[in-house]
């Protein structure tokens, strides 16, 4: 019976990994409350953006506001997917394709769960574009993630390292 390194490792060990995962999903969901309405980060927002741009319109400015916001679904659910991965993964090193593929799996399903949560939610509402856009956030995040792993980053200045690409295994 062939086992492999991630079968005798306890849980405590894989709870350490999957903490920081853990972390960026109570983020997601605190910022599924109401406090994360577009009126209440436009009290935040447009001030920021008014400074930067005293001369801009105010259809600018609310246009900009939304651009931010949905790149900010974009950011959030690109560190998920990167948190996630690295969970999956644990004390293994590399890349390999089925745990990019539960990744990504695992954080387009959260992300439908958080905007089913939002229906509930005072001044929010269920988004397909927005679930569109966490998914996008996901698969830029498992690009950036495989660039990394095997070296193969189009602005690489890093040198090869071989063991690190194949997806070797390291001590816990």
């Amino acid at each position: 019976m062939d086992h492999s390194k991630t079968d005798t490792i306890t849980w405590p060990v894989r709870l350490k990994y999957w903490i920081p995962a853990l972390c960026a999903a109570a983020l997601i969901s605190l910022f599924s409350t109401h406090y994360f309405t577009p009126e209440e980060t436009g009290r935040v927002i447009v001030p920021i953006l008014r400074w930067f741009l005293p001369h801009a319109s105010a259809d600018l400015i609310r246009h900009l506001h939304f651009g931010i916001r949905k790149l900010a679904h974009v950011m959030e659910f690109g560190v998920f997917s990167i948190t996630v991965f690295r969970a999956i993964r644990g004390c293994r090193t590399g890349w390999q394709a089925n745990w990019a593929l539960l990744t990504f799996l695992l954080a387009v399903s959260y992300s439908a769960l958080d905007e089913f949560h939002q229906r509930y939610v005072p001044r929010r509402h269920f988004s397909l574009k927005d679930i569109a856009l966490d998914g996008t956030g996901a698969l830029l995040a498992q690009l950036i993630v495989w660039w990394y792993a095997k070296r193969n980053w189009p602005f690489a200045f890093v040198g090869k390292n071989q063991r690190f690409a194949k997806g070797e295994s390291h001590e816990c």
